[in-house]
């Protein structure tokens, strides 16, 4: 069932490949059919997944290669932690088919890059084989360059499209030494074989050393580790929405979870050495990039810097290595694939109907359009961390988690965090809300067209849905995550402690 919802994007793209380039319409109703049963595949596989293990489920195991001493299988699965971020990646995949609509100019070769993406995506969240994680990310990222460059906006889109593709590739080939330093101190590059050889037996703390540096930094460029974050925001304002949409919401969520499935439990005398550092780079993101997102002129800059400052609370959340902090990381990382996902749907319809995101310029468009301005001003409640949304569950245990740290004492990080994620951010939040919604509404704008159709709503309603779904009842989400990070705290040699007496996941319901 796994491999089917990883190979049905592929499939779509393949049928695609055969239609004729000038049957437009044709080519998008079987991209749209495609990720549909993609994101209904996800939901089914989701809610028939058993809460409450550490175990992976829908497991399948097939020998690749087994010679000359490379062992290399086809293994994935699902466990508490990857199994929203799947269901997140077909969600988000389906919605940024869906606000494609505008996509005239080779739009055969869009829709198969798009459909690569949601694959890649797809695969490399359920990969437990650390090779095929890396070959799905790879072929994730890689369709992103060539959007920006063909398809998207702006003037200095090429010079956008370059900057992400030197950072990215140079970030991962520094986890590539990681990993193939890994599989030369152990032979191999599965889970869970991972696990059983180090469960008793410890990489010893000079490799563990050599290694962990490489998965951070590696990884971390990928996410927007502050200071490697510098070819996001320029990368989201560039790009098309369907591929801000994917990249910001998705794609990062993949070096946060190589960082948690393999760094954190598997390398952690490493990690202890090196939270002091990351606990410091993750209040870059949180105040640095928070100051820049409430200097910002221009609406995709503002979002792009927003989600790196969302980024610095998943990194919070790590460093605090206890069971409420990582459940709340992954809540962030599940919260934030929803949320990317709308705001840059929304700030995609915004820029086709007027041609710019300059805030400035706009005002005034809750009245032309009332459906995407209402949408847009729940989607922004919801990136301040607002209750009834999912964001507001997952920052809330990263603070409690990080405040309760059981490496070292983190409270003067959670006072940065709370006062760059949650008073920054409602201030910029805020004053992009009163700059492109209320006012007057200027005469050039007075003829902009809203969502009116069912269809034209559909990937918005969709999205905002996951956001409110899991802010109002977290405990979906937590029931499944709360047992794999127990189990990763214990691997990684620390005494799992909830952060009440009645556990993550009861405390975040209450």
């Amino acid at each position: 069932m796994l491999t089917f919802l990883i190979l049905l994007p592929v499939i779509t793209a393949l049928v695609i490949l055969a239609i004729p380039g000038h049957y437009r319409f044709i080519i998008r109703c079987v991209a749209l059919l495609g990720t549909l049963e993609t994101a209904i595949w996800a939901a089914v596989l989701f809610f028939r997944s058993v809460p409450g293990t550490p175990d992976y489920q829908f497991e399948q195991l097939v020998p690749w290669i087994s010679a000359g001493g490379l062992h290399v299988n086809y293994h994935v699965g699902i466990d508490g932690i990857s199994v929203g971020l799947v269901l997140a990646a077909a969600w988000v995949g389906f919605a940024a088919t869906a606000v494609s609509w505008d996509v005239e100019r080779e739009s055969k070769m869009f829709y198969i890059l798009l459909m690569l993406m949601i694959s890649g995506s797809i695969g490399a969240f359920a990969s437990l084989d650390l090779f095929f994680f890396y070959f799905f990310n790879e072929m994730a990222l890689v369709p992103t360059f060539i959007m920006i460059g063909v398809w998207g906006w702006g003037t200095d889109r090429q010079a956008a499209a370059f900057r992400i593709t030197l950072y990215l590739t140079l970030g991962a080939l520094v986890a590539l030494v990681g990993l193939v330093a890994l599989y030369a101190a152990t032979g191999t590059l599965d889970v869970t074989e991972l696990q059983r050889q180090l469960a008793g037996h410890p990489l010893p703390r000079k490799t563990q050393m050599l290694v962990f540096p490489c998965l951070l930094f590696g990884f971390g460029t990928l996410v927007g580790l502050w200071p490697f974050h510098s070819w996001a925001p320029q990368g989201y304002a560039s790009a098309p929405a369907a591929t801000a949409m994917m990249h910001a919401g998705i794609l990062k969520k993949a070096g946060l979870l190589a960082l948690l499935r393999v760094a954190w439990p598997f390398l952690p005398d490493a990690v202890e050495y090196w939270m002091p550092v990351l606990a410091w780079l993750c209040l870059g993101n949180l105040l640095f990039c928070g100051f820049v997102a409430l200097r910002q002129r221009d609406l995709n800059l503002l979002v792009g810097n927003s989600s790196l400052a969302h980024m610095g609370f998943a990194f919070l959340g790590l460093a605090s290595m206890n069971v409420i902090g990582l459940t709340g990381t992954v809540l962030v990382m599940v919260g934030h694939a929803f949320l990317a996902g709308l705001s840059f749907a929304l700030t995609g319809w915004v820029r086709h109907q007027t041609g710019t995101v300059e805030m400035l310029r706009l005002g005034g468009l809750l009245r032309t359009m009332p459906f995407v301005g209402s949408m847009m001003i729940l989607c922004f409640l919801a990136g301040c961390g607002v209750p009834g949304f999912v964001n507001f569950a997952g920052e809330l245990g990263v603070l409690f988690g990080a405040w309760k740290g059981t490496v070292y004492s983190l409270h003067g990080w959670v006072l940065a965090a709370a006062w760059g994620g949650l008073v920054i951010g409602g201030v910029y939040m805020m004053r992009a809300i009163r700059l492109v919604l209320h006012g007057e509404p200027k005469r050039e704008w007075a003829d902009v067209s809203d969502a009116t159709s069912g269809w034209r709503r559909l990937p918005f309603v969709a999205l905002l849905a996951a956001l409110v779904l899991f802010g109002v009842a977290p405990g979906i989400l937590t029931r499944r995550i709360e047992p794999a990070v127990v189990a990763i705290i214990k691997m990684a040699g620390q005494r799992a402690q909830p952060a009440a007496p009645l556990g993550a996941t009861a405390a975040m319901q209450r």
